[in-house]
């Protein structure tokens, strides 16, 4: 098995465990030990390290790991959107656009904008149209 595999494997299980209630109240648990243990400790430097140091690795470890879900889920989302607009009606154009600068997005967001204003504006203007042709064939 692949490096990448295994690891990715692991993430999604960690990311999988760590976004449980239990989980979360276990780690609730191991604060609240930590607090009321304090005293037994007379507030010590030693006391203080073992929180400081247990959080920052845990935290460092987790930036990795929800990392690697984000990426995934980010990339398998894409490709099923990539399919869907291949498949569709829709433009092919559009596959892929997550490679642009941010210049570029905002200018297609724009452009996509005007489209869909302009195509609101034809609805409206239909409407009203329709609507003034059925009050004179009343009157």
């Amino acid at each position: 098995m692949s490096m990448s595999k295994t690891f990715g494997d692991v993430a999604e299980a960690v990311a999988h465990a760590t976004g449980r209630p239990l989980t979360f109240a276990v780690c609730v648990l191991v604060v609240l030990v930590w607090a009321v243990s304090g005293p037994f400790f007379h507030f010590s430097d030693t006391w203080q390290l073992i929180i400081n140091t247990g959080t920052t690795i845990v935290t460092f470890l987790m930036v990795f790991l929800i990392q690697n879900t984000q990426n995934r889920d980010g990339a398998a989302i894409q490709a099923k959107l990539d399919e869907i607009i291949r498949a569709s009606a829709a433009q092919n154009t559009y596959i892929g656009i997550e490679h642009l600068t941010e210049e570029e997005l905002a200018e297609l967001r724009e452009k996509c904008e005007a489209r869909a204003r302009a195509e609101m504006l034809g609805k409206a203007q239909k409407a009203a149209d329709e609507a003034a042709d059925r009050a004179v064939g009343l009157g």
